[in-house]
């Protein structure tokens, strides 16, 4: 079995075309600059707008962008000014659905960040309002193309597992980073935790299991972060840590294991999928800043056959360049080389508003759980 190296050409899909993607850029906070420095490695990708209330997250995005690219206030200036071939929403949580509102009568294509909403009902009035704009709408699932995780789906797709009965995801991080206004300190404009931070989670394991989820348990607290801190709108309530398992309908039993407040730790994520065959794990590590000594360092995949009890080991390497322009493992860029690609010969998108919506349904269901101390069944949930 061979190393796998992910570079910039190492994709099967293709971002490069005759045109110009022009991108508007519609919150320009953190999570948007991290898309810009990704779009900007794409071939025949420019950011022409942004948009941001806040001044300075603006100005210095706007500086990101370099010349030509204009900056608004309010992005619904920006969808008058008719600058952009597609739109990336990356605003806060609960802004998400009225935003898309107006995104979508522009007729262009959307990459909105997860969640989705931050409520099932919310997930299904933006449904709603998408009914024939479908094929437009990308729900911005990044994990799912992070290089090892690639090759955790291709292995588990391939049988390498052999009937897969288990999914384990450990995310061991760091707290929740500051925000412009603090807004994510509250689950009101989240969703929780277990919807903010986790829908990536969920998406995965129901990806892996390739079935629907039908039950929930959770237990969590807020134990150890933002404790001492207090606002306006008074104290934080976000969860730092929780077990979640999710009962998919197909037999297949999934957990997550989340530390919010385990800075430093060698390995991020580690995602493991167990089969009668085989277990295939993925190791990532965190981002680089945050790392002791501040190096970018290769994830790995491991792959524990039943039959050999002989354990294989790679190295899973990405160019460094992609890793450093953003907190995700490269998967941002890779990400919006098959977005580019859907905007310039059309096609549907890989992440849908239903997939969007089913991980919000699992992350609210599971932030009930650990209020309630209740199973959640998750049937009749979701829609369409």
């Amino acid at each position: 079995m061979l190393n796998t190296v992910a570079g910039r050409d190492g994709q099967e899909a293709r971002a490069s075309g005759p045109r110009t993607v022009r991108y508007g850029i519609i919150g320009s906070g953190m999570m948007g600059h991290e898309h810009m420095r990704n779009i900007a490695l794409v071939d025949g990708a420019v950011v022409s707008a942004v948009s941001d209330p806040d001044a300075g997250m603006r100005s210095s995005a706007q500086a990101l962008a370099g010349d030509g690219c204009r900056a608004f206030a309010d992005h619904r200036d920006l969808l008058a000014a008719g600058l952009c071939d597609a739109f990336v929403i990356a605003s806060p949580n609960h802004t998400h659905a009225a935003i898309m509102g107006d995104v979508l009568a522009s007729g262009k294509p959307i990459l909105v960040e997860k969640p989705l909403a931050t409520t099932p009902a919310a997930c299904r009035a933006v449904i709603d309002l998408a009914r024939g704009a479908e094929d437009r709408v990308w729900v911005a699932m990044e994990y799912r193309y992070m290089p090892p995780v690639q090759r955790l789906l291709r292995e588990v797709a391939e049988g390498t597992a052999g009937r897969l009965r288990m999914i384990a995801i450990r995310e061991h991080r760091f707290p929740f980073l500051k925000k412009v206004g603090d807004w994510n300190r509250f689950s009101a404009n989240t969703g929780g935790t277990l919807v903010e931070k986790c829908c990536h989670f969920f998406d995965l394991m129901r990806l892996l299991a390739g079935a629907e989820p039908a039950r929930v348990y959770a237990s969590g607290g807020m134990d150890v972060n933002f404790l001492d801190e207090t606002y306006p709108q008074g104290r934080p309530d976000v969860l730092d840590n929780a077990f979640v398992i999710v009962e998919f309908d197909n037999g297949v039993r999934a957990m997550l294991d989340l530390c919010m407040f385990a800075e430093g730790s060698y390995w991020q994520e580690t995602i493991s999928a167990t089969g009668d065959a085989a277990r295939v794990e993925a190791f990532v590590p965190g981002p680089a800043r945050f790392q002791p000594g501040g190096h970018e360092r290769p994830s790995q995949i491991v792959i524990s056959p039943r039959a050999t009890k002989v354990e294989l080991r790679e190295e899973v390497r990405t160019d460094e360049a992609i890793l450093a322009a953003g907190d995700h493992h490269g998967s941002t860029y890779y990400q919006h080389r098959k977005f580019v690609d859907l905007v310039r010969h059309g096609g549907r998108p890989e992440v849908s508003l239903r997939d969007g919506a089913v991980a919000v349904a699992v992350g609210a269901a599971a932030e009930e759980s650990a209020r309630t101390g209740q199973a959640v069944a998750l049937r009749d949930v979701v829609g369409g």
